[in-house]
């Protein structure tokens, strides 16, 4: 799904080579939640996609000349089905009209994947924070884990607007959903912050992976480096996006934005 109307995740900021581009045929939509949608897409092009080693995988849908980036939910090569969530504002934006009124034989084009993060399988435990741009990734995070450390401590914190936007995840009898919804007045992720802030951690070897609105992820990156003491290597952190920006304000904005992020969480050091 999106990383909301567009949300690339962080990454090396230099240039990134041309990826080619690949065309998709929608088979089926299924609404997940009233506010989120999956569409499901296929083709020979899907053979040419590497194997989704990351959880975090994302393509960049084109869209005319705009590109919008979703992160993968999931591939069954078996069935030949690409599965992409997005979350619908209504007639806002590109990319959510477009999946809410898909139908099957409608066609996208995309660049991609790209990716850097999954799961370890040597971390004692994992806590996964997002809204619900990070949703996708997270569910396939735990995809991960369910198939690889059912014993591995899982704590994970998501944002929703309400009750209704909660949806079944894949979780062993180790993981902990704690689902925040957001109140009138609130900003995306000042809820989230605050549960994440309050919340007893686990012990041991800590991995996170905490993405979604820019203004969430500031105050999050100095508690879990500063106050928690997690070592850096052992956390993924990124604003997919950032409230009253589109993707390509957001992009173009984002190095200078982590730049003062970090010298003002070093200045705290």
């Amino acid at each position: 799904m999106p990383r909301p109307e567009g949300q690339p995740r962080s990454g090396n900021p230099g240039a990134r080579p041309n990826r080619p581009l690949r065309t998709l045929t929608v088979v089926r939509t299924e609404r997940l939640t009233p506010a989120m949608i999956r569409v499901l897409l296929t083709g020979p092009d899907l053979d040419e996609l590497p194997e989704l080693a990351l959880t975090d995988h994302y393509v960049k849908l084109r869209f005319g000349d705009v590109t919008r980036t979703y992160t993968i939910r999931s591939l069954d090569r078996e069935t030949r089905e690409l599965a992409i969530d997005f979350v619908i504002h209504g007639d806002e934006g590109l990319a959510g009209p477009w999946a809410a009124s898909a139908q099957p034989g409608d066609t996208i084009t995309f660049a991609g994947p790209g990716g850097g993060w999954a799961p370890s399988a040597d971390a004692d435990a994992h806590v996964l924070v997002g809204d619900e741009s990070a949703l996708p990734a997270i569910a396939a995070a735990l995809d991960r884990l369910k198939a690889t450390r059912r014993d591995a401590r899982v704590d994970v914190f998501l944002e929703v607007a309400g009750l209704a936007e909660q949806q079944e995840l894949p979780a062993t009898a180790a993981t902990t959903v704690t689902w925040i919804h957001r109140a009138p007045g609130d900003g995306y992720g000042e809820a989230l912050t605050r549960a994440v802030i309050d919340a007893d951690l686990p012990d041991g070897r800590i991995e996170a992976f905490v993405h979604g609105n820019a203004d969430m992820v500031k105050p999050l990156r100095r508690h879990l480096f500063n106050e928690r003491g997690i070592p850096r290597d052992q956390v993924s952190i990124s604003g997919y996006w950032r409230t009253g920006m589109n993707e390509d304000g957001w992009q173009s904005s984002k190095r200078e934005f982590n730049a003062q992020m970090e010298a003002e969480q070093d200045a705290r050091v």
